[in-house]
């Protein structure tokens, strides 16, 4: 057996075989060791998958040897090996760093089912990505979330209200998930097949109510799950009250991986042949994308729980994606690609430095980082590096993200949208800039709730995190690597969807 030829399957199948039996071993290190070492291996599945396919085009794989239609396909190509690389890459850094920042945010007695549950979600996150089938991406999605719910509702040691989120959580994700299955409904009874490339060729030409149903549903699915602006009400809560690492996984990942389910079916399933593409693009996305941009921001400007800010910066961030996609050219998708890519290294970052304080000061509140330069240095400075690179500063991944959504606005004849660009990066420097102000002007308190101990968070902790630091300058100063990947995977999907390439 080539083992080569197997990789697709390998990347779920690790993750998937492996979660139950993290439930058998002890209690202990044992479950964080085992969870973590089955996030390395997927992760080099998912590096020889994008290798195989920047070198040798597309992978069809067929589940049972089943040609498609009939049988159930894994389609890869450059777009969803970048997302799968992302998504395992998260999965390897934040899972060593779990063990110390969870320790005391849940249940001992939970520790086994809580890597379980992380394994869950990664298997679910890489099966959306990876199957080619539209039903099969309703089950891993629901697989992934029902997962998170869970996880999230893991952080009630520590705050009861992560189970009102958990459950507010559960509500609009079964919202979601409801919307997208009846879309895919109607396009199977509009097409009879479920494979997306066999669904593409058949919609040709087809112009019926059933299949503006079924775009219109989809659509507003996945705008649940993704957190569009003003669909975004699970997702402050989710964050905020989930154990932070989770918080730092899921919000690396999850809304990524919607993004990506949203560009598949837009550029892949329906492309330009029908008339309401337009329209979404000009009239859906475009607006909501600079709406979110600027009021999410603004929102998380007035947080005073960290972590409640950097989630409301989530729903900006996916506003800027929004506004990538809305351009409907290659500049414009590979920008939202190479965006989302840079996005969750910035905030798996940021939300890793929130963990290391979380460990020492019990609290994220905004009150707890006052003096933070002068107990926990090296955690400081990752905070602020990072954030720096959500604002866009040079040399970082979020001005390389910045800078190809400014080309692909002028590209588009979208000039107005550099300047909506700019002034929405500077909100960033207020409610980032408020935190790096607390952080290294603020003498740290000398009694209360917040009194920092004088030293920094574990090895352990540190160095997950300044690899994602490091991540955030690398491919900041080495931008053709994701540049190069995305601009290929844009022309291909847009040559798909037909359009100009």
């Amino acid at each position: 057996m080539n083992l080569i030829a197997q990789l697709p399957a390998l990347a779920i199948i690790t993750p998937l075989i492996c979660a139950p039996i993290t439930i058998v071993l002890p209690r202990g290190r044992a479950p964080w060791v085992w969870a973590t070492i089955v996030s390395w291996l997927t992760f080099a599945v998912c590096i020889l998958l994008l290798r195989e396919v920047a070198a040798g085009g597309e992978i069809s794989y067929h589940l049972g040897d089943w040609p498609p239609p009939l049988g159930i396909e894994y389609r890869i190509d450059l777009a969803n090996a970048l997302v799968l690389v992302l998504v395992s890459g998260i999965a390897a850094v934040v899972f060593p760093a779990a063990y110390r920042s969870v320790k005391p945010e849940i249940d001992p007695r939970q520790s086994t089912f809580f890597y379980c549950a992380m394994l869950i979600c990664l298997t679910g996150l890489i099966g959306v990505t990876i199957t080619g089938d539209a039903f099969n991406i309703f089950v891993f999605l629901e697989i992934s979330s029902l997962s998170t719910y869970a996880l999230v509702a893991m952080g009630a040691r520590r705050d009861r209200r992560a189970l009102t989120a958990a459950f507010n959580y559960l509500v609009m994700g079964t919202i979601g998930a409801t919307f997208f299955v009846i879309g895919i409904g109607l396009l199977y009874q509009a097409t009879g097949t479920l494979n997306l490339a066999d669904m593409k060729q058949l919609l040709a030409g087809q112009t019926s109510r059933v299949v503006d149903a079924g775009f219109a549903f989809i659509v507003v699915g996945i705008g649940l799950k993704l957190a569009i602006f003003p669909l975004h009400l699970w997702l402050p809560n989710a964050y905020t009250y989930a154990p932070t690492a989770v918080s730092a996984f899921i919000a690396a990942t999850a809304t990524k991986v919607a993004v990506y389910v949203l560009i598949r079916f837009l550029f892949t399933v329906f492309g330009f042949d029908f008339s309401f593409m337009g329209a979404a693009f000009t009239w859906v996305f475009l607006p909501l994308g600079i709406v979110g941009m600027f009021i999410a921001s603004l929102v998380a400007v007035f947080q005073d729980d960290v972590k409640r800010m950097l989630a409301y910066s989530s729903v900006a961030q996916i506003g800027y994606m929004l506004l990538g996609l809305s351009f409907a050219t290659v500049e414009g998708l590979a920008a939202a690609l190479v965006h989302v890519f840079n996005h969750a290294l910035m905030k798996g970052a940021l939300f890793m430095a929130v963990a290391c304080v979380v460990l020492r000061a019990g609290s994220h509140s905004i009150q707890a980082f006052a003096g933070l330069s002068q107990r926990m240095p090296i955690t400081t400075w990752a905070f602020v590096l990072s954030g720096l690179s959500l604002i866009g500063v040079p040399l970082t991944v979020g001005f390389i993200s910045k800078w190809y959504l400014l080309e692909a606005a002028f590209a588009a004849g979208h000039g107005y949208a550099s300047f909506l660009i700019v002034a929405s990066s500077l909100i960033a420097v207020v409610y980032v800039g408020r935190v790096a102000e607390l952080m290294l002007l603020r003498p740290p308190a000398q009694e209360g709730p917040y009194v920092l101990p004088k030293r920094d968070a574990p090895l352990s902790m540190l160095i997950p995190m300044w690899v994602l630091v490091a991540a955030n300058i690398y491919f900041g100063i080495r931008a053709d690597f994701t540049g190069d990947i995305a601009r290929r995977a844009a022309e291909a999907l847009m040559l798909a969807a037909g359009g100009a390439p």
